[in-house]
């Protein structure tokens, strides 16, 4: 018993660096498209000025306000797991995944109101304005849809997490899974708030 449980620690001590050492890369990523936006709107400031005022501010400040809920509740269902509250856990969990998914939804009405307008990569009306509003709503478009995709990746391992919770394969003592989950999803939670000011905020 005493092995298995030597063995069981050495696996999760590993997944732990394991996405520690993805995150670390994630994070390299978007600092990258961090720096090539602000070399961009210092070289297009005033079309970068001007496009920015196409977004709605209430509603980027609406789905920040969801995504720091949902972190709050992730991190309550892992110190629920932790003092084997299964039911409190699984409750957070899934509260999660709905705020999660509230989030994906006003994310895409409001998508779909810029590809109403014509202010997406590729479409006649965009490339008729100034390099700086092109290159403002692609980079607008790829960072933020990288973030969704991310979003929908947090939201598959929150589900397996749960199905996990409810056969008892993660627990008191066996919690790794969950862990790791928290902390990619930490991880959207915190790109999303540098996403969020330099969008949205520009001006």
């Amino acid at each position: 018993m005493e092995h298995t449980l030597t063995i069981q620690h050495r696996d999760d001590d590993a997944s732990r660096i394991g996405m520690w050492l993805f995150i670390f890369t994630e994070l390299f990523l978007f600092a990258g498209l961090f720096l090539v936006f602000a070399v961009y709107r210092v070289k297009y400031y005033e079309g970068f000025h001007l496009a920015a005022k196409e977004l709605n501010v209430t509603v980027g400040t609406i789905n920040s306000i969801i995504l720091l809920l949902s972190g709050m509740t992730m991190g309550i269902a892992y110190l629920a797991i932790q003092k084997a509250k299964n039911k409190l856990t699984l409750a957070m969990l899934g509260i999660t995944i709905l705020l999660g998914i509230i989030f994906l939804v006003n994310k895409y009405f409001e998508w779909s109101v810029k590809f109403e307008h014509g202010l997406y990569p590729g479409s006649p009306e965009l490339i008729s304005l100034s390099k700086g509003d092109v290159m403002f709503f692609g980079l607008y478009f790829f960072m933020t849809g990288l973030h969704a995709l991310h979003l929908i990746a947090g939201l598959i391992l929150i589900v397996i997490v749960f199905g996990a919770v409810i056969r008892g394969r993660v627990h008191s003592t066996k919690y790794a899974l969950l862990e790791n989950c928290s902390l990619y999803w930490h991880l959207v939670d915190l790109v999303w708030l540098f996403l969020f000011p330099l969008f949205y905020l520009i001006n």
